[in-house]
């Protein structure tokens, strides 16, 4: 998207077309936003990135999990975990090269963002801490660490715009993803610090651009999955939500409610991705009454809060569950 999205966006505003993306790069969706939110209010056509895997289970799961709590949800922690059969899982490079470039441009990606001048999201309730690089997870009886998309960027988009348009109570959102026992730690950690030295340096990028199988352990690969990998291979997103319960403010005190949710599908990248894409343009289409007044640049949560995203998509196996919601 970094080097071929924009045309599209351009041309669809320029004659009057919606437009939906499956990008995951925080500079090109904010990019987007920055040249074109006008331009398409004018026009009054929508468009929404980010409909896929990156970032319509997050975005929409911390709706979900929002309208599913009795009170006022403050904050959510996400734990993306992938299962893949005995012929393992790949994603294509694609996907590596958007993670490369994005790394290496960020210093770009915070002047783009003081461009915008974004207005900064309250926090209401306690303060939801980060978590370190690494941590063992109690919950999972395995590590995680911080998920590296841009799904933290994204539902950040849409509470803000919830928040400023729709005067709803902003959620602060934490996004991670479990990778397994310790041996996967010291590989990811290895794999990972040699990622970021490699990233600085235009031939790094040329190396990791080059050679993705070798670098990534086989993770990215030309080809992509094949068929059995991709059959075998499906995603559960845990939602753990905290808030206060109906009546009590959420400025006061420390938060006296939980709730846990489930996002769950196909193989991400090349199944539910299309199936998030798919059902995100039919609402587009059949949900207009409850899109957004005017056309613009918007997040999946900002442009689809109101419509019937979630049952499609429940319809269409990416399923959307209330795991446990403990009382006050």
């Amino acid at each position: 998207y970094r080097f071929f999205g924009e045309p599209v966006v351009e041309a669809c505003v320029e004659n009057g077309a919606s437009c939906i993306d499956i990008s995951g790069e925080p500079q090109f969706l904010e990019g987007m936003y920055l040249k074109y939110n006008q331009k398409a209010a004018e026009k009054g056509v929508y468009v929404v990135g980010s409909c896929g895997f990156d970032s319509i289970p997050a975005d929409m799961g911390v709706l979900y999990t929002r309208d599913k709590l009795k009170g006022t949800l403050t904050a959510v922690e996400s734990f993306l975990t992938v299962k893949s059969g005995p012929e393992g899982s790949c994603v294509h490079d694609g996907t590596w090269k958007s993670a490369v470039y994005g790394l290496a441009d960020q210093d770009n990606l915070r002047k783009l963002r003081k461009k915008i001048g974004y207005a900064p999201v309250p926090v209401v309730g306690a303060k939801l801490k980060r978590r370190g690089l690494v941590f063992y997870n109690r919950e999972f009886k395995e590590y995680s660490i911080p998920f590296m998309g841009s799904d933290v960027s994204v539902v950040k988009r849409s509470q803000r715009y919830l928040h400023t348009q729709l005067q709803e109570t902003p959620v602060q959102y934490g996004a991670y993803v479990n990778i397994g026992g310790l041996g996967s730690v010291i590989k990811l950690m290895f794999a990972g610090i040699l990622f970021l030295l490699l990233v600085k340096f235009s031939f790094g990028r040329k190396l990791l651009t080059k050679y993705p199988e070798f670098f990534s352990a086989g993770r990215f690969t030309k080809k992509g999955p094949t068929q059995k990998q991709m059959d075998g291979t499906s995603f559960t997103m845990t939602f753990f939500g905290e808030g206060y319960s109906e009546g009590q403010d959420p400025q006061n005190g420390k938060p006296n409610v939980k709730i846990c949710t489930e996002v769950k599908g196909p193989e991400p990248g090349y199944v539910a991705t299309p199936i998030a894409m798919v059902q995100a343009a039919v609402s587009l289409l059949e949900d207009v009454a409850c899109l957004p007044e005017q056309g613009g640049v918007y997040s999946p949560g900002a442009a689809f809060s109101k419509t019937k995203l979630i049952d499609r998509l429940n319809k269409r196996g990416v399923e959307f569950s209330v795991i446990s919601k403990p009382e006050v």
